[in-house]
């Protein structure tokens, strides 16, 4: 075999090819075209071949050449070592985003802090509305802000908003914000709870866990919970169980796009050289940016679900499915007028749509004449004057494409 790129390759081929413990010996063939001697020295080699007179295809077994094999070996593994360790500085700065996360994924698996993570997301998304509009003056945004954050009015008015500094506001705002998200849990709570009590005071019911549905009006998450466990804790269990799984569900999806954006900047960075700018910091600086905005968008997401998220009105949709007739006889004259015409347009656009996917009977036409050649002689008929011409059919096309000629006899 020719010798590789490393000598670790080299001697792990002489420790497989002998018997271990074994007195043994190798030899290595290498050609001046291998690519290791020709990246390396082999036109150096070459021309003291020619100098010396030594014939193409001789074995040339010397120091020398030992040496210089070696040599090149060792440049090899430098690169080699040099694109790992740079490689590893790379991979640092994902370890240390990696971290993070799945530090506060760990959080929501095991319920460790998981409470506090919530209020410090609540405090810095109000830290950041109200700084942000703060520098702007913008109460009305501000406002907006709140309710479409935090689902819940400003707790100040628009004179202490312009007369306080940023950090009294933000104080403000995650107290009111905190305080309606504990009355939201209680509420949840109690509205589960009866459900629950329901279900486990059932003696033909025997469920261990039952699924809760929660949406905020786009998105739907089911949350599973111990039903033993729900009862027991007056369906408090149910609400920290709709904490985790949201959470976790949303640093799911934020990772895996993160992932993907730091996979793309690592491409992007390398254009850098060209601009004897050092890669590796901007993808430092870039990867941190990425990374900040990321944790501030995840805290932005999992604060407006806790606060929007609502259970499915079960009352309402009874009353809608037994009590129907209630509802009719309440509609005026026009509303009945225009259910029924949407009726109406409904049966014919059905009746449209039938007919296009219907497959459409093609009639086969036959021909009952013999097929007038374009040579053959025919007569035409003026319908305006009753003239009449005797010509050859190619002739007379052009007269019956204009209307006011047609074919009376063929010849």
């Amino acid at each position: 075999t020719e010798r590789h790129d490393s000598r670790r390759v080299d001697r792990q081929l002489r420790g497989r090819a002998g018997r271990q413990g074994d007195v043994g010996s190798s030899q290595f063939y290498v050609s001046l075209e291998d690519n290791l001697m020709r990246l390396f020295g082999s036109e150096r080699i070459a021309k003291l071949m020619d100098k010396m007179n030594i014939e193409e295809g001789e074995v040339l077994q010397a120091k020398m050449l030992s040496n210089s094999i070696e040599r090149a070996q060792k440049k090899v593994e430098e690169n080699n070592f040099g694109t790992r360790k740079h490689l590893l500085e790379y991979d640092d700065v994902m370890n240390a985003q990696r971290e993070v996360v799945y530090k506060r994924r760990r959080h929501a698996l095991y319920g460790e802090r998981l409470q506090l993570d919530i209020a410090n997301m609540i405090y810095e998304l109000a830290e950041s509305i109200s700084e942000g509009n703060i520098i702007a003056q913008d109460y009305k945004n501000f406002e907006f802000e709140l309710i479409r954050n935090f689902a819940m009015a400003s707790p100040v008015t628009e004179a202490e908003f312009k007369g306080s500094k940023a950090a009294n506001i933000t104080g403000k705002v995650y107290k009111a914000a905190l305080e309606l998200y504990e009355n939201k849990k209680k509420y949840i709570s109690e509205s589960v709870f009866n459900v629950i009590q329901s279900i486990r005071e059932n003696p033909e019911v025997n469920f261990e866990s039952i699924g809760v549905p929660f949406s905020d009006g786009s998105k739907t998450l089911n949350v599973s919970t111990n039903l033993e466990k729900a009862y027991e804790s007056g369906g408090a269990q149910v609400v920290q169980d709709f904490e985790k799984n949201i959470v976790l569900a949303l640093i799911d999806d934020s990772w895996k796009t993160h992932l993907r954006k730091m996979d793309e900047l690592k491409q992007s960075v390398r254009l850098a050289v060209h601009e004897q700018k050092d890669p590796l910091l901007i993808y430092k600086f870039e990867a941190f940016e990425l990374f900040k905005g990321m944790l501030n968008g995840l805290g932005k997401e999992v604060i407006s679900f806790l606060f929007k998220a609502e259970l499915p009105q079960q009352a309402e949709q009874e009353v809608t499915i037994e009590a129907p007739g209630e509802y009719q006889q309440d509609e005026t004259y026009e509303q009945k007028a225009e259910i029924q015409n949407l009726d109406e347009r409904t049966t014919q656009n059905r009746a449209i749509a039938d007919a296009q996917h219907q497959p459409q009977q093609v009639e086969t036409v036959v021909r009952e004449e013999p097929k007038i050649g374009r040579n053959d002689k025919v007569t035409i008929k003026n319908v305006m004057n009753g003239e009449s011409k005797e010509m050859k059919f190619k002739q007379a096309i052009p007269l019956l494409q204009q209307g006011n000629w047609v074919l009376v006899d063929k010849s």
